[in-house]
């Protein structure tokens, strides 16, 4: 059994995608439909930058989902994949609209709308240089929530992304999450500051979900042709409207992709395949799991090898 992933922010470069614009008319129609539906020239930031307008979160998160779902397309309507082959769709934190536009839920146009409002409503949650967000190395979820605890005297300190088994994402107030990488560093525990310019994926990011709430909800979702592994619950999710309340949850949430991966394991995945930009998916499955195969296809190149096995 497969499973097919969509990465999330983090994962974005300028030039991305851009082999796929050149070579299919497909992926200049995606690209088109991006800018008439966000009202600015998303492809041109895309392929030319520069860096400093692409890692805005308001546009990353609908660039990302644009690469995303053009290799999709190109898998798809140009190679004739078949992705009946596929037991479940999941994405990372954004990556989780690219699996919904994948299998059908939710409208492309619908989404870029979306990611766009939703990296806004992200990035005015909180005043930029009051928050952060840190990566912690070498340690599970138990031995970290005790030096969470010491750190949250500061303010608002959690963990945002469940990433793998020694690699976790904690989320907060810039003096908690510096407070927290001091206390690590004692304990010769390693850890790295992110170039974020939001304290992604915790209780900060409240107002932001709550902005979002309307626009999510007021948007057509259809069932999903394959099954949705969900950020929120790590489990299978076909219902319309619970996938619009995780959704709205997601924003302030911790991303449980660790246990997504163990869930899709357990329920007899063998084979885990990343399409968009960047190899970041790949690189934490293998971390969570070294009983599973795992591919990454970002090239015209990678899609034709696998061609044969995937074809209907």
């Amino acid at each position: 059994m497969k499973a097919l992933l969509f990465p999330g922010q983090g994962s974005q470069a300028v030039g991305m995608g851009a082999e796929f614009f050149k070579n299919f008319q497909i992926v200049k129609d995606i690209f088109f439909e991006a800018d008439e539906r966000l009202g600015f020239k998303i492809s041109k930031i895309i392929l030319d930058g520069p860096n400093d307008e692409l890692k805005l979160t308001k546009n990353t998160q609908p660039a990302i989902l644009t690469i995303s779902y053009s290799i999709f397309s190109v898998m798809k309507k140009e190679f004739n994949f078949n992705f009946k082959k596929f037991k479940f769709f999941a994405g990372h934190s954004l990556g989780e609209y690219s699996a919904l536009v994948a299998a059908e839920s939710l409208k492309f146009s619908d989404a870029i709308k979306l990611l766009f409002l939703r990296g806004k409503a992200m990035q005015e949650a909180v005043p930029v240089g009051e928050g952060a967000m840190l990566a912690v190395l070498g340690i599970g979820n138990k031995e970290l929530e005790k030096y969470i605890v010491e750190a949250t005297k500061n303010g608002v300190c959690e963990i945002a992304n469940d990433n793998a088994e020694g690699q976790i994402i904690t989320s907060g107030a810039k003096k908690s999450i510096e407070e927290l990488q001091k206390i690590l560093k004692k304990d010769k525990i390693k850890s790295i500051i992110l170039p974020v310019s939001a304290p992604f994926h915790c209780s900060l990011m409240t107002s932001a979900s709550k902005k979002m709430e309307g626009e999510i909800n007021s948007t057509d979702f259809k069932t999903p042709v394959i099954d949705l592994v969900n950020n929120v619950t790590a489990l299978k999710e076909k219902n319309p409207e619970n996938i619009k309340n995780l959704l709205i949850k997601q924003i302030y949430s911790k991303v449980r992709w660790r246990e997504s991966v163990i869930f899709m394991k357990n329920q007899g995945v063998k084979d885990f395949i990343e399409i968009g930009p960047g190899k970041v998916l790949s690189g934490l499955v293998k971390r969570i799991t070294s009983e599973c195969n795992t591919i990454s296809l970002n090239s015209i190149e990678e899609l034709k090898s696998l061609q044969n096995e995937f074809q209907r």
